[in-house]
C-alpha cells in the first residue's frame, strides 16, 4: 500500500516501542518521519531523550531532530509551524508524513486548529506601543485604551504590568481580535485528515520497561552526556529540565547521590508515562494497539484501518 492523503501520528508512553513501529510503517507506506517529542529537537541530548540513532533509522528520512542548541528555547507554537511546513514538504514529494512521539499537546497542536497568541506578533507594532508607553502618562493611556476595547483582558492585567499591557494591545492590532477571541474555539477543528495510532501495554510491564531503559541509558553513557552539558555551562534552560538531565544536575550540585538520581529518573519517567496516557486517552481519538503485538501485525492493522477509510470514502 502506498501513502495515503492522511497525516499519520504514532503516540504512546515512553518505552512503548513507537520508534521501531514507525520505521516499519514508513517502509510500507513510503513514509518520512517527523519528530513528535519536545526534547528530541535538542542537539547533544541523545541518550536521555532516547533519540533514534542513524543505524535505527534504516535509511528512512527523519525531520526536526537536532534543530536547536541546548541553550535555546522551543515553544509549541514554533513546533506547530515547523511541522506543518514539514508535512507540506513531504507531501510535495509524494511521500507519507508520519509524526512519532509522546508529547501529546505538540502533536495535537499540529493536527487541530490550535492558535497561540505568540503567533500574533508584529515587532513594528510592539515597538510603537513601547514608544508610546515611555511617554509621560503613556501607561495610563494604553491601559485606558485596553479597558475600552478589551475589558476582559484589562481586568486580568495590572496597570503596572507593562509587558502584558503592550502584548494585549499588540494582539488586537495584529489580529483585529481580543486575546480571548483569538483563542476561542481553538483546538476543536481538525486541520488535516489524520489517523492517530496509539501503543498501550500493562502498567506494571511498562514501568518495568522504563526501569530497564533507564539502567541501559546509564550504561550507554547518560551520566557523561549530562556532565558534558553541565561542564559547558548549560544551566537553567529548557533543555536540561528534561527527565534524566535535571536529576543528574541535582547530583552534580551535590544535592543527591548518583543512586538517588537514577532512582529519581525512574520514578519521574514512570509518572510522566502515566500523564502521557491520561492525556492521550482524554484529549484525542486514537486507534489503540497492544504494544506487545508483533510490529508487522500492528502495521497490518494500521493499513487495514487506512484501507477501510479509503473504501468508505469511495462508496460515498
Amino acid at each position: 500500500m502506498k501513502q495515503t492523503n492522511k497525516v499519520i501520528a504514532i503516540v504512546g508512553p515512553t518505552a512503548s516501542g513507537k520508534t521501531s513501529l514507525s520505521i516499519e510503517l514508513a517502509k510500507r507506506l513510503d513514509g518520512e518521519i517527523i519528530n513528535g517529542d519536545a526534547m528530541q529537537v535538542y542537539k547533544e541530548l541523545n541518550i536521555g531523550t532516547a533519540k533514534i540513532t542513524d543505524d535505527e533509522k534504516e535509511g528512512i528520512p527523519h525531520h526536526l531532530f537536532d534543530i536547536k542548541e541546548p541553550t535555546e528555547s522551543f515553544s509549541v507554537a514554533e513546533y506547530q509551524s515547523a511541522v506543518r511546513s514539514c508535512i507540506e514538504d513531504i507531501r510535495s514529494r509524494d511521500k507519507q508524513p508520519i509524526i512519532v512521539g509522546g508529547t501529546g499537546l505538540y502533536i495535537q497542536s499540529v493536527l487541530f486548529d490550535f492558535r497561540f497568541t505568540e503567533e500574533a506578533g508584529d515587532e513594528k507594532i510592539r515597538a510603537e506601543l513601547e514608544k508610546e508607553l515611555e511617554l509621560e502618562g503613556g501607561a495610563e493611556r494604553l491601559y485606558n485604551r485596553l479597558q475600552k476595547i478589551d475589558p476582559v483582558s484589562a481586568e486580568k492585567i495590572h496597570p503596572n504590568n507593562h509587558r502584558r499591557l503592550v502584548r494585549a494591545l499588540e494582539i488586537i492590532e495584529v489580529t483585529g481580535k481580543t486575546k480571548n477571541e483569538h483563542e476561542q474555539g481553538a483546538g476543536e477543528e481538525p486541520l488535516y485528515d489524520h489517523l492517530i495510532v496509539g501503543l498501550t501495554l500493562d502498567r506494571e510491564l511498562l514501568y518495568e520497561r522504563i526501569n530497564q531503559r533507564v539502567d541501559q541509558m546509564m550504561n550507554d553513557g547518560l551520566l557523561e552526556e549530562a556532565r558534558g552539558l553541565w561542564n559547558k555551562g548549560v544551566r537553567n534552560v529548557q533543555s536540561v529540565q528534561a527527565i534524566g538531565y535535571k536529576e543528574l544536575y541535582e547530583h552534580f550540585e551535590g544535592l543527591i547521590t548518583l543512586d538517588e538520581a537514577v532512582d529519581l529518573i525512574k520514578k519521574n519517567t514512570r509518572h510522566y508515562a502515566k500523564r502521557q496516557m491520561t492525556y492521550f486517552r482524554n484529549k484525542v481519538n486514537i486507534s489503540w494497539f497492544d504494544a506487545l503485538l508483533n510490529k508487522e501485525k500492528i502495521v497490518d492493522g494500521i493499513l487495514s484501518i487506512l484501507k477501510g477509510f479509503e473504501e468508505a470514502k469511495s462508496n460515498k
